[in-house]
């Protein structure tokens, strides 16, 4: 294990130092990942920016695009052969098409290379001619990003861990009183650990749509071809006064070690250790709605997914020393279409104090973290409406379950973010006094004027902090 563990080591670092070389001396790539926890957007993100920088009239933010360097932008062949390609034509044909829709979510890793040619500026900019920028796209699922900490884990540590958390989640209890009634000291018996897993999955996936984001192991929520095998068939259980070999325990933890080191570390070393730059989509609305309780969850989540980055500072030698290493990260709340503009600093305040933990750790390690909300695809207008005497600041938009307009007032967003994560930290039940709603709207109908990409919410600032030094 030792010495595999250091060949995987050698070979990424040899590969690191070919495409340090090959940024420094030809055309420099910039590697972004982006991932998101559920309904956060990921596939529309990816298909809105590469839209936008491929027709570049609303990115008057990013600071390329305002001088007037960015010459063209062109798609290209991904550089990895056995990455499937992002569906880039598919997506963007779903949410223009005379009967738009959301284009499919985020189920396995993907990649597309859009290539910028810049016009350099400064001192020698006269003496230079045109250079090529590569932006290599990662798309991969959030789920899976939470994997990444479970590599630091025991079986009992984890099974501890997600036997508190079930605790208070939908199906959780009920999977709780399973796990306590198993004697895990026996004998396995392949139908109850087939069993077992089945009763946690389905209690996962019903924590997933209630709005809780710690939902892992990540392949469990989106197995593809590993579905019913062996790696994929063990579930949390109460701590077992010294099992035997061959006991349910026992097997348990050899599948959690398995689940870690046949696909947890192959993605780590394959796609992850390879990323320049992350953009983390958070549904930070959709946890709101779901009450304190998934707040705090949401809290503690992007906390430890910040651990699995190796946050620091992304020079030229150290890269050829230590390998590659995320240096900027953005945590982007989406969805901001759904709240009028007048609110749109009252949600960034919020994903800032969520992500405050995470964000001190990063930037103590030497990485440039920052917070904002956006809106990858505006879908609503906005209204200002008067009810019972008062003027309500609405958005107006198509309903995505009857497909009718309606105008939605989704309740206000406190001045102060405590008020939201004060209850949130002490486990209350609901908010006092508050009812915070959301609605689900459809993709609105866009007609794109000549060198227009589609109407967005700050795209254009998330590019600039993602790419925009680059450039």
């Amino acid at each position: 294990m030792v010495i595999s563990t250091l060949a995987d080591t050698l070979l990424r670092s040899v590969e690191n130092v070919g495409d340090t070389v090959q940024g420094a001396l030809f055309e420099p790539v910039i590697r972004l990942g982006v991932t998101g926890l559920s309904r956060a957007g990921k596939t529309v993100f990816i298909t809105s920016l590469i839209a936008n920088l491929m027709d570049r009239g609303r990115m008057p933010q990013l600071l390329a695009q305002a001088e007037g360097r960015i010459l063209s932008a062109y798609l290209q062949p991904q550089p990895d052969d056995t990455v499937p390609r992002f569906d880039y034509e598919s997506h963007l044909g779903a949410l223009t098409s005379p009967t738009p829709h959301w284009p499919d979510s985020t189920r396995t890793v993907s990649q597309l290379r859009l290539s910028l040619k810049i016009r350099p500026d400064g001192l020698l900019s006269g003496l230079q001619g045109p250079r090529t920028v590569h932006l290599d796209i990662v798309d991969y699922p959030g789920e899976w990003l939470l994997d990444l900490g479970l590599m630091d884990q025991s079986y009992a540590d984890w099974s501890t861990r997600m036997l508190d958390r079930l605790a208070e989640r939908p199906d959780g209890p009920a999977y709780i009183d399973m796990a306590r009634a198993e004697d895990s000291s026996a004998a396995l018996d392949e139908s109850r650990a087939r069993t077992l897993a089945e009763t946690y999955t389905a209690a996962l996936h019903k924590a997933r749509a209630a709005g809780w984001s710690d939902c892992s192991p990540g392949r469990f929520l989106l197995p593809g071809d590993l579905a019913g095998s062996p790696v994929l068939t063990f579930a949390p259980l109460p701590p077992a006064d010294n099992p035997k070999r061959g006991s349910l325990w026992r097997e348990m933890e050899r599948r959690f070690d398995a689940y870690k080191a046949r696909i947890v570390k192959p993605f780590f070393r394959d796609h992850f250790a390879r990323l320049d730059r992350q953009v983390v989509l958070v549904d930070a609305l959709g946890a709101i709605h779901a009450g304190p309780r998934a707040v705090e969850d949401l809290r503690r989540t992007m906390a430890e997914i910040l651990g699995a980055f190796r946050p620091g500072t992304n020079a030229f030698l150290s890269q050829l020393l230590m390998g590659r290493r995320v240096d900027r990260i953005l945590f982007a709340a989406t969805k901001a279409d759904h709240l009028h503009h007048a609110q749109h600093g009252r949600l960034s305040a919020i994903i800032e104090a969520l992500m405050r933990e995470a964000r001190d750790k990063a930037r103590f390690a030497g990485a440039e973290v920052q917070a904002m909300s956006i809106a990858a695809l505006r879908a609503t207008t906005e209204q200002t409406l008067t009810h019972g005497g008062r003027e309500l600041d609405c958005v107006r938009g198509t309903l995505l379950d009857s497909g009718k307009q309606a105008a939605f007032y989704p309740g206000a967003l406190p001045q102060d973010p405590g008020h939201l994560l004060g209850p949130a930290r002490e486990g209350a039940e609901g908010w006092l006094g508050e009812d915070y709603r959301i609605m689900r709207f459809a993709p609105a109908h866009l007609t794109l004027k000549p060198g227009e990409g589609p109407p967005h919410i700050r795209l254009d600032r998330a590019a600039q902090f993602l790419i925009g030094d680059r450039l």
